[in-house]
């Protein structure tokens, strides 16, 4: 009695504090909420992001049940917290925005849907054109098309034309006749690879193929301004530089890419220099900028405008509308209206007297893109985008880093190292910001590019881009050559410092597939760490560990199977890769270098030792901690005899083919042929331990079982 009266008398202090310490969790959560008050906005973009990820993840039955718990919960959640106003507000938003963002998604999908070709097909029909992208130095351009009624095919399609087929001025909105191999938007040809069907689904692309012969045009363009204006200004500056650093200028006044040779884009991206390509952020800022310049130093030379009128505001607007007729002249592609977006909305916060580079304008635009454009989430144009500007954002809101870095009476050699330690600053942030980004989208990361990006930044922004603007200016007197001497000069430089980067030892670190589970660990460490205030934020840098580590522990795959099952590859003891077919295409050899980040040759896997090839199937063996592994891959389509068939099978382990093997052919482990392919997508095997990894981890999307078409005979 009195051991047992002791037990109780010593448990009833460990009872109190638990109980003490549940009763103060609340209160606890709820000071802390009040002290990242400031933060409640910047965090609604991840709320509504959660519920895009979770259409993504979601079957379709589950789409309307989770917004309808979303939104219950939003509300009866904040009434069971009422005595929290902190937690009753955090969990209502939260609620809100997942269910906004599920049902986003659900409508732009519902909105863009359209049927998709059935299967490879030929066709000759009549066509009107939407877009043209030239490509010239591949000696090919890409045709969008929407296709007239009655011809059975999808609403919009993109075919490929050689330019020797193609018609010397072909604008927007012209009708031509053509005649074209069509095939279905194909999904990842590798697990953890680019899956287009599913951005061909939402950009409403039913087929893609290629041209056979010329193409007719029926009918010329109503109205080609906008491409006379585009394709004239691109023409007119290739006409005044060497081919080379022409193409470059191009790209960055009207943003046709279609003229960079092969190895300088390929230079471009080596060296983390890619996005200067594109059309995007970067641009359309010279563009304000240099148009606020301008205007206000124009403006001012008048002291009845600048005693009288608001110099900034108007200069602002003129900014706005320099943007929007930039886009407009570029094509308004989806990365440059984001870039818009956020420029306007950057001018507002200006106008209205607010902070322009704040976190909360960068939250609004995120909002107001993953709103119009969900799907974007997905791509890595938008989230290398929104990191790079959430790194800088935060750098430069850092009260530490302002202090160190603002301006100050000092010497001109003090001053301008204070600016290139900025500019080192930013870079090296941007860069840590896009690593793992570019790591899971392209399998492979710039190591130089923060440096390559401290010269090239400021070389296109403040001289290749106001020089060509000025002797394009200049070029309306006839008197704009001197200039241009310039500019092929100033990219001349950026041309050879690409290619000096993208020559160095180590410019390139190239790994296989990142798991999603890292990749989701590291983001969602960075923007704890990012997004949080005191303390507590370091807990993200655990959680950015944690994704390195499973990083760098996840297994490469010993059986890789492309998407149609005709290419697969198999890692031998010494870690290379061997590959069924020798004849496969150099893109197929880079896509598996990708997925495997080896860097070596694919050697053939009939010419291994212990590897038996007959001109249908090769049958070998894999060993692995205490396992021998048999298996059996079809070379071929044909038919084999079925008796024998069934005897390969059973003595096999795993069997692959491209074709339907029969039921009578069942392996000890898994059977992959195109019903398995069909259902499942590429394949990843891993022997230690066994396990299979598909390309369609998730539950089937619209994508995946669209309606179809056919053409008529």
């Amino acid at each position: 009695m009195a051991i047992a009266a002791r037990q109780r008398g010593s448990a009833t202090p460990w009872l109190a504090r638990g109980r003490a310490a549940m009763v103060s969790l609340p209160a606890t959560i709820e000071n802390w909420l009040h002290f990242q008050h400031e933060q409640w906005f910047t965090w609604s973009p991840l709320a509504l992001a959660g519920g895009i990820i979770a259409w993504y993840f979601l079957p379709a039955s589950g789409v309307l049940p989770f917004i309808l718990c979303a939104m219950l919960s939003a509300f009866g959640t904040g009434w069971l917290l009422r005595r929290w106003a902190a937690m009753a507000r955090i969990a209502t938003m939260l609620g809100i925005l997942l269910a906004l963002g599920c049902s986003s998604m659900a409508l732009r999908s519902a909105w863009v849907a359209a049927p998709v070709l059935q299967r490879p097909s030929i066709a000759q029909f009549s066509a009107r054109v939407e877009r043209v992208e030239r490509h010239g130095f591949e000696g090919e351009s890409r045709l969008y098309l929407l296709t007239a009624r009655g011809y059975g095919l999808p609403p919009r399609i993109r075919v490929t034309v050689p330019d020797t087929d193609m018609p010397q001025h072909l604008y927007i909105g012209a009708s031509v006749t053509l005649r074209a191999r069509l095939m279905p938007p194909s999904g990842a040809f590798l697990p953890g690879g680019y899956d287009f069907a599913m951005r061909a689904w939402f950009d409403g692309i039913g087929a893609v193929g290629r041209a056979i012969g010329p193409i007719v045009v029926a009918r010329e363009a109503r109205d080609a301004r906008r491409d006379d204006l585009r394709s004239g200004l691109s023409e007119h500056i290739r006409g005044q530089m060497a081919a080379r650093p022409a193409a470059l200028a191009a790209a960055l006044a009207s943003g046709d890419v279609g003229n960079m040779a092969p190895s300088d884009a390929e230079a471009m991206r080596r060296s983390g220099l890619a996005h200067l390509l594109s059309v995007s952020g970067l641009h359309i800022t010279a563009v304000v900028g240099a148009t606020i310049f301008l205007a206000m130093r124009l403006l001012a030379l008048s002291p009845w405008l600048a005693l009288r009128l608001p110099l900034p505001l108007i200069s602002g607007i003129l900014g706005a509308l320099a943007a929007a007729g930039y886009t407009w002249i570029t094509g308004g592609e989806v990365p440059t209206l984001r870039a818009l977006i956020g420029a306007l909305l950057l001018l507002l916060a200006l106008a209205i007297g607010r902070e322009a580079l704040s976190l909360r304008v960068l939250a609004a635009a995120a909002l107001v893109v993953m709103l119009l454009w969900p799907h974007a989430l997905f791509g890595p144009s938008f989230q290398l985008s929104f990191a790079a500007m959430l790194a800088i954002v935060v750098l430069h809101s850092n009260g530490r880093v302002q202090a160190l870095l603002m301006r100050r009476e000092e010497g001109m050699a003090a001053c301008g190292a204070r600016s290139i330690l900025g500019l080192i600053l930013t870079g090296l942030a941007v860069e840590l910001a896009l690593i793992p980004i570019a790591l899971f989208h392209f399998h492979r990361a710039g190591l130089y590019g923060a440096a390559a990006n401290i010269i090239a930044i400021p070389l296109t922004t403040l001289v290749i881009m106001p020089l060509e603007a000025l002797a394009l200016l200049l070029d309306s007197l006839g008197i704009g050559a001197p200039i241009w001497w310039l500019v092929e000069w100033a990219i001349n430089l950026l041309l050879n410092l690409a290619h000096f980067v993208a020559a160095l030892p180590g410019a390139q670190w190239t790994m296989g597939v990142l798991p999603t589970a890292a990749f989701a660990a590291m983001i969602g460490g960075a923007l704890w760490l990012l997004l949080i205030l005191g303390r507590t934020r370091w807990l993200g840098c655990g959680l950015i560990a944690t994704g390195v580590a499973m990083a760098w522990i996840a297994d490469d795959p010993d059986i890789l199977v492309s998407r149609d099952g005709a290419h697969v590859a198999a890692r031998m003891p010494n870690g290379r890769y061997t590959l069924l077919r020798a004849q496969a295409g150099e893109r197929t050899r880079d896509i598996f270098a990708e997925a495997t980040g080896f860097g070596g040759d694919f050697l053939p896997l009939a010419d291994q030792a212990g590897t038996r090839c007959s001109p249908d199937f090769c049958v070998w063996q894999m060993q692995t901690q205490g396992r021998i592994w048999t298996l059996m891959a079809a070379r071929s389509d044909l038919l084999s005899p079925i008796d024998a068939l069934a005897r390969a099978c059973a003595a096999s382990d795993i069997v692959i083919a491209e074709r339907t093997l029969p039921r009578a052919c069942r392996p000890r482990w898994v059977k992959i042929d195109r019903r398995f392919l069909a259902a499942h997508g590429a394949v990843a095997l891993y022997l230690q331990p066994p396990r299979i990894t598909t390309a369609r981890q998730r539950a089937a999307k619209p994508w995946d079982d669209p309606p179809t078409t056919m053409p008529r005979r």
